[in-house]
């Protein structure tokens, strides 16, 4: 197993729970919050698209599919409390964009040699993912840090622990 093997399989795993923990919300379910002060599921997952498209593009300008015209503006710490259902994109199309955004990222990390991933990061994304390598293999930890609060929404409401 390579570096990018392993990323690979992290963002895999984590692509994994995320995908269990959707499985049986509905749009509705998605609104909840773990507590009044946290984020619901659908602004995480427009942020956590929007967070990948954005690192990925940038130490791999170009190589991202587009997101849809205004999707980051829907996702910003402004728009986070929120819970008008009509100001976020449906389950259905979160998880096409996840789909479409995590085939990009994959491609792009594909593309790499052990000397790209260990390259410096932009300056502005030093501070928590220093090199490249490091970029790619936030994507999954990032997506595993959002589905924790998850697991608390679905004993929320009531559904079988997963994992």
């Amino acid at each position: 197993m390579n570096a990018r093997d392993a990323i690979r399989l992290a963002i895999d795993s984590a692509k994994f729970v995320t995908l269990e923990y959707l499985g049986d919300l509905s749009d509705e379910d998605m609104l909840q919050r773990p507590h009044p002060e946290c984020n619901h599921i659908k602004w995480q997952m427009g942020h956590l698209i929007s967070s990948e498209h954005q690192m990925i593009n940038a130490v791999c300008p170009g190589l991202m599919p587009a997101l849809p015209e205004g999707f980051a503006e829907r996702y910003t710490k402004e728009t986070a409390s929120s819970d008008d259902p009509a100001a976020f994109d449906s389950k259905a199309d979160l998880r096409r964009l996840l789909e479409e955004q995590r085939e990009g990222t994959l491609q792009a990390l594909a593309v790499q040699s052990d000397e790209d991933l260990d390259k410096p990061a932009p300056e502005a994304m030093q501070g928590y993912a220093p090199t490249v390598g490091d970029v790619f293999s936030l994507q999954g930890g990032h997506w595993m840090m959002h589905a924790g609060q998850w697991a608390v929404i679905r004993r929320q409401l009531n559904r079988v622990p997963l994992f």
